[in-house]
């Protein structure tokens, strides 16, 4: 182009018609939708041929994806956003299938490794897990965990909420029962008898009496309980006179040493005789093999029909039964017998307890709320309840 020539440039200003504002044949079939913008090209226009279009290109199509890219995130997920919904998943089906645990852990076979029973050991400490699985949904902000998740808690308050309420210990007249494992390598059997006299029971259950011991056990309880039996590694001190006493046979046939661990008496109590069962069933152990419990679950059986055959009709059993009330390996005697329903009084290990193997139960009399006394120079710590026989 000649220096000095004049070129005219149209902006056309789009009228529906798109591609139809460009030249038609001329300057003459353009049709404008705005006033003509004249530019000199001369000295003054240092642009290059075609400048100005690769520009307006430019800018054109840096403001088309800036559109686009707008467009897009307003149709994506926030960054995190598919990730946390996964999780919120994840925590939903978790939380579904812990309240499946809790209701129907009956559901869950014994075999291999009686799996059911150790789960149902352990079952109460599910809630700890329900109140991490509502933690973690409040913290993710999902709707979905969060409702997942009150199922787990509502199970558990329907099982074991009960024995979170306040409840007072029988009322009127009862006898106060103490049951304890004192452990056969306990240091200081005459201070673990002062500390359980101090509670002023009625009854005490002992297990894991060895000789040695146990004549200082009788030493020291002797002024405030002048009725006593041994039997094996099991006793039974009371207020009240003791008669017709016996060995109980409760031993299970894989065990072939000598082994007695359970008694039965009859305590002549103010209101009326009763049948007091101690007990010490055999000790489980958790292997990679899974809870290992036949010989536990075969003494909990002969222990059931005992106490299925007595004659009088209150009877009270105490004892270490090395199971939880859930465990179904016990059923031969808490479908039997009625368990505090008030207190969780979790008795072992002593140091840090996680589950209540020392039990009080009770036929045809109620059962308070149970609780642990101060622990003593034992690996478990004493237990103490109020059971007061029916009709009194």
């Amino acid at each position: 182009m000649e220096r000095g020539e004049r070129t005219v440039r149209w902006r056309v200003r789009g009228d529906g018609d798109g591609a139809a504002g460009a030249l038609r044949g001329g300057p003459e079939h353009v049709r404008h939708s705005g006033p003509t913008r004249v530019r000199d090209s001369g000295a003054g226009d240092a642009r290059a041929p075609g400048t100005s279009d690769a520009r307006d290109s430019g800018t054109e199509d840096a403001r088309d994806s800036g559109i686009k890219g707008a467009r897009d995130t307003g149709t994506q997920a926030a960054p995190g956003g598919p990730s946390l919904r996964a999780r919120g998943r994840v925590l939903a089906a978790v939380a579904a299938l812990l309240a499946a645990l809790l209701l129907l852990h009956r559901a869950i076979p014994n075999s291999p490794g009686r799996l059911g029973s150790l789960l149902e050991t352990f079952l109460p400490w599910l809630g700890a897990v329900a109140a991490v699985l509502f933690a973690l949904a409040l913290l993710r902000r999902s709707v979905p965990a969060l409702l997942a998740s009150l199922a787990p808690v509502a199970a558990w308050t329907y099982l074991f909420g009960g024995l979170l309420l306040p409840g007072a210990e029988a009322d009127g007249y009862g006898l106060l029962v103490v049951q304890h494992n004192v452990s056969d390598e306990n240091p200081d059997p005459a201070g673990t008898a002062r500390a359980l006299a101090r509670a002023r029971p009625d009854l005490i259950a002992l297990e894991e009496l060895v000789p040695q011991a146990s004549a200082v056990y009788e030493r020291t309880l002797a002024a405030h309980y002048p009725f006593h039996a041994v039997r094996g590694t099991v006793g039974l001190w009371s207020r009240y006179p003791l008669r017709d006493v016996r060995t109980l046979d409760i031993k299970p046939r894989q065990i072939t040493e000598p082994w007695n661990r359970g008694l039965r008496a009859v305590v002549r109590a103010p209101r009326g005789e009763l049948a007091a069962y101690v007990a010490h069933l055999p000790s489980v152990r958790v292997g990679a093999d899974g809870l290992a419990s036949a010989a536990r679950d075969e003494s909990a059986r002969l222990l059931g029909a005992a106490v299925a055959a007595e004659e009088l009709s209150t009877v009270i059993l105490l004892g270490d039964l090395n199971g939880t009330v859930e465990d179904r390996g016990l059923a031969p005697l808490t479908t039997r017998l009625a368990e505090p329903r008030r207190g969780f009084a979790l008795s072992y290990p002593a140091a840090f307890p996680l589950v209540r193997i020392d039990h009080v139960m009770a036929r045809s009399a109620s059962v308070g709320r149970i609780r642990t006394l101060p622990a003593t120079g034992s690996d478990h710590r004493p237990v103490a309840v109020r059971v007061k026989p029916l009709g009194t």
